[in-house]
């Protein structure tokens, strides 16, 4: 079944292996939201709730990777999530769900490249910010344009060094929880003190549920394993694995971190002032702390970049195959790397970067609440094409036991993937902080449809209007 798919789409290389998809699915989520925000679910939602929290959003994920893993190694599309909608669903929707996911990476790699900018700077203090953007957009692009190996290899060691990150966190974290090592500002070993001594929810129920809005957004970018499953040699094999180890991987080092920095800092010391991992650091006494942090930091803003511009181009490229938009997009170079697709989507996310200084408060504020709910959009129209694929299957009669991979636990887990999402949509409505997001999202979701619907009659008009003349 995959491989008479996939024929349909060809022109990209299937280079990469499972080392890269794992760590490619790995970078394009853990990033800045870890390594910073991480302190500000703490701080909202006391110990306990962050972790609570974070186990929900974890939930999800699996829930929507396991769709994803049956239906990508099905069908091994490059740019895979609007080619299942458009299959299952409609073209409009199609339409509508690729350019939503594509401008949620350009808004985010934009971020990424400012970012970078600010962090070189505790280095080189009097150097312009710009400067450094540039320069990390210039080594984003040429890893992205060369090729798709260059591209896996550089995302594995981006990942790498995070992934090191972490672990040493954790590892450093229990040592100190236990008493091995000391740390500033205990006596004894702190233990398990701090998710007690003011009460387990130290600021009630309901923070969990509106932190659960970040923990999703911070979880965004698992799904990216089915964008390059069309790149990568034996999805059959490649895309399960990859499937079962993100999600294992995000759960311990998501929630692992979230427990060691609630039990060594206090909820109402957390924050985004600073990184809970450079505090947790700097009070067992490591030198340079600040400066190793900091390297993680910009790894994984490279790293994230790295990821966006990848997943942004791959978009353009299967909009162009399916001529969604100018087919001139889908063609690619003899390494197989779309580089029309790349340019169009590195001069989107510099428009984004553009905006963010010029129009912060009206162009960048309505880009960055439309991008906001993409992922939720991406993640629902995964699980609902889950259920029709295996509809479709019924009706032709074809067995499931066929599949090259089939998601465990059919059909409970598009069905939680599905709840989970719609719940997550309810928070926005009912947090008067994200609610404004709405309505930026609805008009752009309506112009989508209606400039696709609108451009397909054109088409079908001045068709018309040549065969009668011809």
């Amino acid at each position: 079944m995959g491989s008479g798919m996939a024929a349909e789409h060809t022109g990209l290389e299937r280079n990469m292996e499972s080392r890269h998809l794992t760590m490619i699915s790995l970078g394009g989520v853990i990033g800045t939201g870890l390594f910073v925000s991480s302190g500000y679910t703490i701080h909202q939602a006391g110990p306990l709730g962050a972790i609570l929290a974070y186990a929900i959003g974890s939930l999800l994920v699996y829930c929507v990777m396991l769709s994803l893993g049956e239906l990508s190694v099905a069908m091994p599309y490059a740019g895979s999530f609007h080619l299942y909608t458009k299959r299952f669903i409609g073209p409009g929707s199609a339409f509508t769900v690729a350019i939503l996911y594509w401008l949620n990476w350009a808004v985010a790699l934009a971020s990424e490249f400012t970012a970078a900018g600010l962090l070189m700077q505790r280095w080189f203090p009097h150097s312009p910010a710009w400067v450094w953007s540039a320069i990390l957009i210039g080594a984003v692009f040429i890893m992205n344009i060369l090729s798709v190996r260059l591209y896996g290899e550089a995302e594995f060691w981006f990942s790498s060094i995070k992934v090191f990150a972490i672990v040493a966190f954790i590892v450093v974290g229990i040592l100190a929880i236990t008493g091995i090592i000391p740390i500033a500002g205990y006596e004894h070993a702190p233990l398990l003190t701090n998710f007690y001594n003011e009460g387990l929810f130290p600021n009630g129920i309901i923070p969990i549920f509106s932190t659960m809005l970040t923990v999703v957004f911070a979880f965004s970018g698992t799904e990216v394993v089915g964008v390059a499953a069309g790149e990568t040699k034996d999805p059959e094999v490649a895309v399960p694995k990859a499937v079962r180890t993100t999600v294992l991987r995000l759960t311990i080092f998501f929630i692992g971190s979230i427990g060691v920095m609630a039990a060594l800092i206090p909820w109402h010391q957390s924050g985004v002032d600073e990184s809970p991992f450079v505090l947790v650091f700097q009070s067992i006494g490591m030198p340079f702390a600040g400066d190793i942090m900091n390297f993680v930091v910009l790894t994984a803003v490279l790293s994230a970049a790295n990821s966006g511009l990848y997943v942004c181009s791959r978009m353009v490229w299967a909009l162009g195959k399916e001529r969604m938009l100018p087919a001139a997009l889908a063609k690619t170079n003899f390494h197989g790397v779309p580089v029309y697709a790349v340019m169009v989507s590195m001069a989107g996310s510099l428009l984004a970067l553009l905006s963010s200084v010029v129009a912060a408060s009206t162009v960048y504020l309505a880009l960055v609440a439309v991008s906001g709910l993409a992922t939720l959009v991406v993640w629902l129209s995964v699980s609902a094409c889950h259920i029709l694929f295996r509809s479709e299957l019924k009706r032709g009669g074809k067995p499931v036991e066929k599949l090259g991979y089939r998601a465990p636990g059919y059909p409970l887990v598009p069905i939680a993937s599905i709840v989970l999402c719609i719940l997550a949509l309810v928070l926005v409505v009912l947090d008067p902080a994200q609610r404004s997001t709405l309505y930026y999202m609805i008009p752009f979701v309506g112009l989508c449809y209606a400039f696709y619907y609108g451009r397909e009659a054109w088409r079908k008009k001045h068709s018309t209007e040549i065969d009668a003349a011809q």
